[in-house]
């Protein structure tokens, strides 16, 4: 299956920021040895992604808020079949479908979100600006913003250049090794950061899952995906990597402002009677990550104890001592 209408669609969009940019006054030459008209283009080819994108993030965090309400049923589940697994995914299942609740939706939004990213990391690769390379009449760009789109850099670092870069390829883009280094590498660790943080801040709101293959997944978007990035970021243009880390940075915005917005349910547990708090004390705080409490409410104070006499001593009469009354 071709895949050319997804490098047209990027590449139209790609141009078309270039171009607002552009004639409102940004420079495509060189400031401070940036090209900011096509790093803005990057950018908001990630805001008009993500703006289409919105309604499958809004279904995202209804089916996480779905899952999440189901999580007592779940446990319930888990305990009466116990030991067996094959009877035990069959009535999750089961009750999936019967709550219309889907496990998988919570990934749906970046799943769609790899043909774009597939799409400008194969744009992108193909900048190049020896005229030996027959690239230039790609996808609708004309030999001006081809070349222009070639030289354009980020901090003198090719936008086209990566850190797994051979000394060939920095020729062709008359780049320096150390500096694309540097920069790609500083990229990749961001852009590895900012992975951990978006899947950490939804953990965070809503809680460790129930179900073990929720948590595995959990766990995978957690860890597994920000370290596969040290090794996968050598070989992503410094483009891609802006754009990563843009996209990254969106979705800490959106999702602070969804779960501030639309807080997660009260669960189940906090909801049991024995579980409210007395003398108007506060509930204990979440640490979020682990479920270890951070600070809880202060026992009250208790009554202060009388000394008693001690071991052996005579009995005190109070009366004793008192002056007799005097007769009248």
């Amino acid at each position: 299956m071709s895949l050319d209408w997804i490098y047209y669609a990027i590449s139209w969009i790609l141009l078309a920021w270039h171009s607002a940019w552009d004639a409102i006054g940004v420079p495509d030459s060189t400031v401070l040895g940036t090209n900011w008209a096509w790093i803005l283009a990057i950018v908001f080819l990630v805001v008009t992604v993500r703006v289409i994108l919105f309604p499958v993030f809004v279904k995202q965090i209804k089916s996480q808020r779905a899952m999440q309400a189901l999580q007592p049923q779940v446990k319930a589940l888990q305990e009466k079949h116990k030991g067996d697994r094959e009877t035990l995914q069959k009535e999750m299942m089961e009750l999936y479908r019967k709550e219309k609740a889907n496990p998988l939706m919570g990934c749906l939004p970046m799943f769609l979100q790899i043909p774009v990213f597939l799409g400008l990391f194969h744009v992108l690769r193909r900048l190049n600006p020896d005229p030996a390379k027959n690239n230039k009449d790609i996808y609708g760009w004309t030999v001006d913003q081809f070349n222009s789109a070639s030289d354009a850099t980020l901090f003198t670092a090719p936008i086209a250049s990566k850190f797994g870069s051979t000394a060939a390829e920095l020729a062709q883009l008359g780049a320096n090794g150390t500096v694309v280094k540097i920069m790609a590498g500083v990229l990749v660790l961001v852009m590895m950061g900012t992975t951990y943080l978006t899947s950490r801040q939804m953990i965070l709101k809503t809680g460790w899952a129930e179900d073990p293959q929720q948590r595995m997944i959990q766990r995978l978007m957690l860890y597994g995906i920000p370290l596969s990035l040290l090794v996968s970021g050598a070989i992503f243009p410094i483009g891609v990597i802006i754009y990563w880390v843009t996209n990254n940075l969106f979705t800490l915005g959106q999702q602070q402002w969804v779960l501030r917005k639309f807080p997660p349910p009260v669960t189940a547990t906090s909801a049991k009677p024995g579980n409210s708090p007395r003398n108007g004390a506060q509930p204990a705080k979440s640490s979020g990550l682990f479920g270890r409490s951070k600070s809880a409410a202060a026992p009250p104070p208790a009554a202060p104890k009388i000394a008693g006499p001690k071991p052996g001593a005579k009995p005190v009469n109070p009366k004793k001592g008192r002056p007799a009354k005097r007769q009248g």
